[in-house]
């Protein structure tokens, strides 16, 4: 370690810029233009080191950062979140933290795309919030980076006052649209005085925070504690014991659940919270360097999840669902009462008894979550089908559905533009609403549609519905989608697959290797595969404990992983090109190409 910080001059003082930062946009999927940095290096290189700056800051704030590092032979990027320094929207503001997450990935496929360099070949340095950013997109999206650091990650913002957060909620309830402007001043950010003079001295600095993102913050917070084996990136996480700002148990319960074979951390006992911008910086930039330059030069193993059905992570997580919770449990008797409300007075709403029904994951409840109007016997059972409406699985649905329309379109538009008539299969459609939705939009494009499900009830569902909306050309048809030999007899050969909300059903892999094998033999090269994920779940337990799924079992659900799901699909010989996923980071669709 020392002779990593002799390296780096020890100075409090401001080096002066030795790489000069040239300034870019790129343009988000909704039209946004984002402004970013990037430091070239002194030659050609194919690595490249990401930077998330704080909340209240920009990208700017780390010339200094990449002036003392060295590794003068990689590239540095650094883009100016929305509503941030120099990108565009309200200081402080964004529709959602989620939205913000999405920015990042589509950030890192534009440096990909623009500057030929794998994602692969990628390390990420955070700070703060930036750190919590970086942690959800690579906890959500998988993306195959070389290494993390995450400094002083904003898990816990100390708000101090008593009931904050609830307050928060209600200031969001009362003014959607509101902010809180920061407590914190420049002096409990650094003990280095030219620093804190600089940051109060910036005027691409913003004080104020938007509620919606500082709450969202505080939820996708507690999601990745909870969640932390999830993640699977060599991490380094930095920490400050001095530090005013945010907690620091929550990241020691952070680092400890960790899934990642390669995880270190390093407390600074004196620091603040701004950890490279403290007197004594050069300890945790040396650091940094050191981890980012191991992992560049001697890569980690990437663990192979393909079997993570039998042992791990997730498995042990569903082990214990499947397991009786003890007679002196509280919660057991907390879900007995809400199985017997469910199955009594519950049933005044409509989609509680088609759940009881049918199952409540069956096509048929799907449909009645995606047209999300509240029906039921008299005026209660309409209120409580509302509240079923709106629990946070069925909003997740409700956008993975959006999602799955958004890839589709794209799907359909990459297919036609390659002079292609465009073959749609869907081995698991039930009544396939969404897909018949996409066939509307796109009655200009010359399609064929195979709509398959196993369950004949879903399947006359979908004849009706399609009749309802005045389409013919969906060929209704019944079959297994775990039968690889009928996946791959499916006529006419499709060149767009679908696989919606079907593989996280199942717990075991196996059947899931056997279909992807099927789709692989029925989509020819260039074709392409959307897949749904459901890689968490709030109320995992409940739907273990008090729902039945269509075969009159428990629903005990295993949430894969998102790194888990891509790689059974890569096994299978597809290629993700892209993910998206909902604010609360329950379900992700992604799309693959069938490579030769």
């Amino acid at each position: 370690m020392a002779t990593l910080i002799a390296e780096i001059e020890n100075t409090s003082t401001q080096l002066p810029a030795t790489r000069i930062a040239s300034e870019h946009c790129f343009t988000t999927s909704d039209g946004t233009e984002l402004f970013y940095r990037a430091w070239a290096p002194q030659g050609k290189s194919s690595q490249a080191v990401l930077l998330f700056h704080r909340g209240h800051e920009h990208s700017g704030r780390w010339q200094d950062v990449v002036d003392r590092i060295g590794m003068e032979e990689t590239w540095f990027f650094a883009f100016d979140a929305r509503g941030h320094g120099r990108s565009p929207g309200e200081r402080g503001y964004a529709e959602s933290f989620g939205r913000m997450v999405r920015d990042a990935d589509e950030f890192v496929r534009h440096l990909s795309v623009t500057h030929g360099i794998a994602v692969a070949d990628m390390a990420v340095v955070a700070q703060s919030v930036g750190a919590v950013l970086a942690a959800a997109w690579v906890h959500d999206y998988a993306p195959p980076i070389r290494a993390m650091v995450l400094a002083t990650p904003a898990l816990r913002i100390k708000l101090y006052v008593p009931g904050a957060i609830a307050g928060l909620r209600l200031l969001r309830k009362v003014k959607p649209k509101s902010f809180i402007r920061s407590y914190v001043k420049p002096r409990m950010l650094t003990h280095d005085q030219e620093q804190a003079q600089l940051y109060a001295d910036d005027e691409l600095i913003t004080p104020q925070i938007a509620t919606n993102i500082l709450l969202d913050v505080h939820h996708t917070s507690t999601r990745l504690i909870e969640d932390a084996g999830a993640i699977v990136a060599p991490t380094l996480l930095l920490s400050s014991s001095a530090d005013y700002v945010v907690e620091s148990k929550p990241q020691q319960q952070f680092f400890d659940r960790l899934g990642s074979a390669v995880k270190e951390r390093e407390v600074y006992p004196s620091f603040y919270h701004s950890t490279f911008w403290e007197k004594e910086r050069d300890l945790p930039i040396a650091r940094t360097r050191e981890f980012i330059e191991r992992q560049f030069e001697d890569p980690a193993p990437v663990a192979s999840l393909l079997e993570a059905d039998k042992s791990g992570y997730s498995k042990s997580i569903c082990d214990d669902l499947e397991q009786p919770l003890s007679l002196l449990s509280p919660k057991r008797w907390a879900y007995a009462l809400q199985k017997l409300g469910m199955n009594t007075g519950g049933r005044l709403s409509r989609g509680v008894r088609i759940g009881w029904r049918t199952g409540f994951d069956s096509g048929e409840s799907l449909d009645h979550v995606y047209r999300n109007r509240a029906e039921g016997t008299t005026f209660i059972g309409r209120m409580i089908d509302r509240a079923y409406l709106d629990s946070p699985g069925w909003r997740g649905i409700r956008q993975r559905k959006v999602h799955m329309l958004e890839l589709l379109d794209r799907a359909i538009a990459r297919t036609a533009q390659r002079g292609e008539a465009v073959r749609l299969l869907d081995i698991a459609a039930g009544p396939g609403r969404y897909v018949l939705e996409a066939i509307q939009r796109h009655a200009d494009v010359e399609m064929s549609t195979v709509l398959c499900d196993r369950d004949v009830g879903g399947l006359d569902w979908g004849r009706a519905l399609a009749k309802s909306m005045g389409i013919t050309s969906v060929d209704y048809r019944q079959s297994d989608a775990f039968d690889a030999d009928a996946i791959a007899a499916q006529t006419p050969r499709p060149n767009i697959a679908v696989v919606s909300g079907l593989y996280e059903l199942f717990p075991d892999n196996g059947p899931i290797r056997e279909s992807l094998r099927g789709l692989a033999a029925a989509i020819p090269a260039g074709g392409l595969l959307l897949y749904t994920n459901q890689p968490w779940h709030p109320q995992q337990e409940m739907i273990a404990r008090v729902l039945p799924n269509r075969d009159g079992d428990p629903w005990v659900m295993r949430c894969r992983t998102q790194v888990e799901m891509d790689q059974l699909v890569a096994a299978a010989g597809f290629r993700k090109l892209e993910t998206l996923v909902d604010d609360e980071g329950i379900f992700s669709v992604s799309m693959a190409v069938r490579e030769g």
